[in-house]
């Protein structure tokens, strides 16, 4: 073995990880550069619950655990609000899955909407400065039905197509109380927002998965147009998540 993948091991072993230093830089207008907060508390480690989902979904998913955990939580706190919930960009379906079985434990059993084109990333722009059009295409439907089944989740409906353009006499009449935004691209993620966001009880969530990372820089160009608006708190999660509250 050579000596420095013997020497990451050793250092592995005692808790330490190795990793290169990147160098902050700006896209689309935006700073940024690596995040490494100094808090420790990882309530995820204490919840068997939650780890034994997210084994059965994490290759599903390229959604990290951390953020992961932090849709668990949120979905967890929702039961009293009234609507249903809806994710927009599920890909293979891991925290669709994730967020179908959390939600099956609330009193309220919300319908969960698991929206995609299953044909990639659509409504790309001048603003998204890492896609064209077309990238995660590889998913389909059934992969994410085979995955629901295996975790016994009943409580959905899934939306092949654009949304909302494709599906609007599907769900005009819905109310959601949990939206998840995993699309990667501006456009697409401000149409999925403008769509939901009068369909929203006060105290209702919207998260933003994208909105942490240099690839999906459109979407932090949208998180911070909604700043300006006061029927919003917008929340920055470190790890990646922008989190909007619904206050009016």
């Amino acid at each position: 073995m050579p000596l420095k993948q013997l020497t990451k091991r050793a250092i592995g072993a005692l808790g330490y990880e190795i990793s290169r230093r990147v160098k902050s830089k700006i896209v689309g207008g935006k700073h940024y550069a690596p995040v490494r907060p100094f808090a420790t508390y990882s309530p995820w480690l204490d919840n068997s619950d939650f780890a034994s989902v997210y084994d059965r979904i994490k290759t599903n998913t390229l959604v990290d655990k951390f953020r992961c955990y932090e849709l668990w939580e949120l979905v967890g706190q929702l039961g009293h609000l009234p609507g249903n919930f809806l994710e927009v960009g599920v890909w293979r379906g891991g925290t669709g899955a994730l967020i179908c079985h959390r939600a099956n434990c609330l009193p309220s059993k919300p319908t969960v909407y698991l929206c995609d084109t299953f044909k990639g990333v659509c409504k790309a722009t001048d603003k998204d400065l890492s896609y064209s059009g077309g990238e995660h295409a590889d998913t389909s439907e059934q992969d994410v039905r085979e995955l629901l089944a295996g975790l016994g989740c009943e409580n959905f409906k899934i939306l092949t197509g654009i949304f909302p353009d494709d599906h609007l006499e599907a769900v005009s009449k819905e109310t959601f109380s949990f939206v998840h935004i995993d699309v990667d691209v501006y456009q697409s993620a401000k149409d999925v927002l403008n769509f939901a966001w009068p369909r929203m009880p006060v105290g209702a969530l919207v998260v933003f998965d994208d909105f942490g990372f240099d690839t999906c820089n459109g979407i932090a160009i949208l998180v911070g147009e909604y700043q300006r608006d006061s029927d919003k708190l917008v929340i920055h999660n470190l790890n990646g998540h922008a989190i909007l509250v619904k206050t009016a």
